[in-house]
């Protein structure tokens, strides 16, 4: 099964930032082309507070910079 998620890192996703969900795709396909150079992150990391590890918690990371509290997930499927 899938368990200890959260908490790891914060997992970079491919939308852009955008402070709301309006406007966007409603077929599941990312926020782009938004004219930022930031990205969206999700999950919180262990630097987070207890109450932002949740999959809906979300943040904005600028893709140049570097942090040891994000990252991605590698997933496979059988």
């Amino acid at each position: 099964g899938l368990h200890d998620m959260h908490g790891n890192v914060w997992e970079w996703v491919q939308d852009q930032w955008n402070h709301s969900y309006r406007g966007a795709p409603t077929d599941g396909s990312a926020l782009e082309n938004l004219g930022e150079i930031d990205r969206r992150t999700r999950g919180g990391s262990w630097k987070s507070f207890p109450r932002d590890l949740r999959s809906a918690y979300r943040g904005g990371v600028y893709e140049a910079d570097r942090r040891n509290d994000v990252g991605f997930r590698v997933a496979r499927s059988f």
